[in-house]
């Protein structure tokens, strides 16, 4: 059954109660402070594309993150392509939409019509231990030793970062934390990173 685009309080409403995953519904990933600033809705105009994006999103990637960290703070996600637009032209940290299809804006295909999501996620587990001195690495390396995730994009307050499943996973990692640039460009292995994370819990698989 297709879903409609909301038009009614209703209507968002039954968009926002879609659930994702066992932890997440889709209302979770709507908010913007972007759009709550400049009066925008930031809704999809193709909720079916958005929802199954978001669905291995949350299944593969934010569920385990969920089940073996605690929980996740959901900093930014969705947005749509009027909210990233004006993201951009005000200067609000939003890459060009195009750049950002099959990222933040979930319901657009990339260039080479492939799908993919973003969201932009706070550990608080993590955060204590980074604000602590724990290296940003260890997470980077934890998540790319255990997840299929596409790219990580971390961020210096919070040790926040973008985490990004797409169907063809990059597998890339950078950061605006020292050491800033590129950690991982598609071609570190998976598993060999143990000593950077030895007292992380290990992986809890969400049922």
């Amino acid at each position: 059954m297709t879903t409609p685009v909301p038009m009614s309080v209703k209507t968002l409403e039954d968009l926002g109660r879609t659930r994702l995953s066992k932890s997440f519904f889709m209302r979770d990933f709507l908010y913007s402070e972007i759009a709550a600033k400049y009066g925008l809705l930031n809704i999809p105009d193709n909720p079916d594309l958005a929802i199954e994006v978001g669905k291995h999103l949350c299944e593969e990637l934010l569920e385990p993150l969920n089940a073996t960290f605690g929980r996740l703070a959901i900093r930014s996600a969705y947005r749509s392509c009027e909210v990233n637009q004006k993201g951009n032209e005000e200067g609000d940290n939003c890459a060009k939409n195009e750049s950002n299809y099959a990222g933040h804006i979930w319901d657009r295909l990339d260039k080479k019509g492939q799908k993919g999501a973003t969201a932009c996620v706070v550990i608080p587990w993590f955060a204590d231990r980074y604000a602590g001195g724990t290296d940003w690495r260890a997470m980077a390396f934890w998540i790319h030793d255990h997840l299929p995730y596409s790219e990580l994009q971390f961020f210096p307050k919070l040790a926040a970062f973008n985490i990004s499943w797409h169907e063809s996973p990059k597998r890339k990692i950078s950061s605006y934390i020292e050491p800033r640039g590129n950690l991982v460009n598609g071609t570190e292995t998976a598993g060999a990173h143990a000593a950077w994370y030895q007292d992380f819990p290990t992986l809890v698989k969400a049922r």
